[in-house]
């Protein structure tokens, strides 16, 4: 059984790594129809709209093979950042639940480089549901040296939370105790 590569989640690839575009655009938060998100993915690049969808890796063994799959960090969500006219073309999809506005630009995106940040790190991601307050932390070496976060306890497992306040969900990779300090 073949396993199809990973779509697309960004577009174009570097809406989170270049400076802003114009004042006209800004961040929207699509909540879409459960199991849509890929879906609508596509359809927004191929109306050239800007979107990010952050992805994370499954691994499971069916039927004695590994099976890899791509899910969404955060179920039912899609972030486009655009104009009033691409938020109008990402509703016409029928795959948009609702259109959730965003309040805190800045640190919408500051989150969602973030989260961008540990996609591309290629430490193995997992999704985070209803973030618990915990200690504040910034990992002081490795790839990830910089970044601010908080620290859970996973078992005997340490792990760092990326959090995206604005949906309440995050992402975590698994940290070592010496790689990060009380911030």
């Amino acid at each position: 059984m073949g396993v199809l590569p990973a779509e697309p989640f960004l577009f174009p690839y570097d809406l989170l790594t270049s400076p802003h575009g114009s004042d006209e655009q800004r961040w929207w938060a699509l909540h879409t129809r459960p199991r849509a998100e890929k879906a609508l993915a596509r359809q927004l690049r191929s109306r050239s709209v800007p979107f990010f969808l952050p992805l994370h890796e499954r691994r499971r063994i069916l039927q004695r093979r590994l099976v890899r799959s791509f899910l969404p960090l955060f179920p039912s969500y899609l972030f486009v950042r655009g104009t009033d006219e691409d938020r109008v073309e990402s509703l016409k999809s029928n795959m948009v639940v609702q259109c959730l506005p965003v309040a805190d630009q800045e640190r919408l995106e500051d989150s969602l480089r973030r989260v961008y940040g540990l996609m591309e790190s290629g430490a193995p991601l997992a999704p985070e549901e209803r973030l618990q307050p915990g200690m504040q932390a910034e990992i002081v070496s490795g790839p990830l040296a910089g970044y601010r976060g908080t620290v859970v306890r996973n078992g005997s497992k340490l792990r760092f939370v990326i959090e995206v306040n604005f949906l309440q969900r995050g992402a975590s990779v698994e940290v070592d105790s010496a790689m990060i300090r009380p911030a």
